[in-house]
C-alpha cells in the first residue's frame, strides 16, 4: 500500500479538522437561543410581575383543564370579566365544543327557564277548599246514593276534591268550579277576563293543568272566544262532570277516605 505524500496528508487533516453544515447549524442555533434567553432575562429583571417560564411536571393537564372551565369558575378569574374567545357560563361542561344539543347544556337551560308552578289557580275569588259544616251522618249516606248528592253540598265536593288529588286529576273539580263561578258574573269585562283565566289554565293544550275534552268542544270553545259569554264553558263542563261522574265517582265510593268518614261519623252517632 502506498503512502500518502505530504501535500494529500495536510488537505485530509485540513478537511477532517473542519466541522460539518451540521455541525455548524446546532452551534448557531444554540447561540441564537442563548442569546433569546438573555434578552428575555433582561427584560423580566426591569418587571417585578413577570415569572420564568417554568411548568412543573404535569402542568400540560392542569392547563387543559383550565381551558375547559368557564372563566368565573377558573382559579383567580376576576368576576364579569371574559376571555376573547371564552364560550360564557352556559358551556358545557363535559365537552369542549359548544353544541347545543350537548345534554347538561340543555337541563341548564331549563333550569333557567321561569316555570308556573303546575297546579296553582289563578281566579282569586275561587277558594282552595269551600266552607262548609261538618257533613251529617245521612248526608254522608246520601252521597252513596248519587253522583249529584254528592256534588250538591259543599261538604260533598270538599270530600269529593280531596279524593281527587290524591289521584291527581284535581284539575277536574277545579275546572268545573270555575264555570260555576263564572255563571255568577253579570260584568262583560270580567266575563271576559275570568274566560280567558280558565281557557289558559284549563282548556289550552300547553297548561299543566288541562282538562280532558273531545275535539268538537274544543272547536266550539275556540270560535266562542272571540267574545265569550258566562255559559262558554257549558258543553264542557259536562262532558268534566260526566267524567267524574263514571270514572272518579265509583272509585271514591270505595276509598279510605269515604269509608274513614263514614265509620267516623257512625261512632259518634252511636255514642251520642
Amino acid at each position: 500500500m502506498s503512502r500518502l505524500s505530504q501535500d494529500d496528508r495536510e488537505c485530509l487533516q485540513k478537511h477532517a479538522s473542519r466541522p460539518s453544515m451540521w455541525t455548524q447549524f446546532l452551534l448557531l442555533f444554540r447561540a441564537e437561543r442563548y442569546n433569546a434567553n438573555m434578552r428575555q432575562t433582561t427584560e423580566n429583571e426591569g418587571d417585578p410581575k413577570a415569572a420564568p417560564d417554568i411548568k412543573p411536571m404535569g402542568s400540560e393537564p392542569m392547563e387543559m383543564r383550565k381551558r375547559q372551565m368557564p372563566l368565573h369558575e377558573a382559579p383567580g378569574a376576576a368576576p364579569g370579566l371574559q376571555a376573547v374567545g371564552s364560550r360564557g357560563s352556559n358551556a358545557c361542561c363535559f365537552c369542549w365544543c359548544c353544541c347545543c344539543s350537548c345534554s347538561c347544556l340543555t337541563f341548564r337551560n331549563q333550569e333557567q327557564r321561569p316555570t308556573r308552578a303546575s297546579h296553582e289557580l289563578r281566579i282569586d275569588d275561587l277558594p282552595s277548599c269551600e266552607e262548609s259544616p261538618s257533613p251529617t251522618l245521612e248526608e254522608v249516606n246520601a252521597w252513596a246514593q248519587s253522583f249529584d248528592k254528592l256534588m250538591i253540598t259543599p261538604a260533598g265536593r270538599n270530600a269529593f276534591r280531596e279524593f281527587l288529588r290524591t289521584e291527581f286529576s284535581e284539575e277536574n273539580m277545579l275546572f268545573w268550579m270555575a264555570c260555576e263561578e263564572l255563571k255568577k258574573e253579570a260584568n262583560k269585562s270580567i266575563i271576559e277576563e275570568k274566560a280567558r283565566i280558565i281557557y289558559d289554565d284549563y282548556i289550552s293544550i300547553l297548561s299543566p293543568k288541562e282538562v280532558s275534552l273531545d275535539s268538537r268542544v274544543r272547536e266550539v270553545i275556540n270560535r266562542n272566544m272571540v267574545e265569550p259569554s258566562q255559559h262558554i264553558f257549558d258543553d264542557a263542563q259536562l262532558q268534566i262532570y260526566t267524567l267524574m261522574h263514571r270514572d272518579s265517582y265509583p272509585r271514591f265510593m270505595n276509598s279510605a277516605l269515604y269509608k274513614d268518614l263514614l265509620r267516623s261519623l257512625s261512632e259518634k252517632s252511636a255514642e251520642a
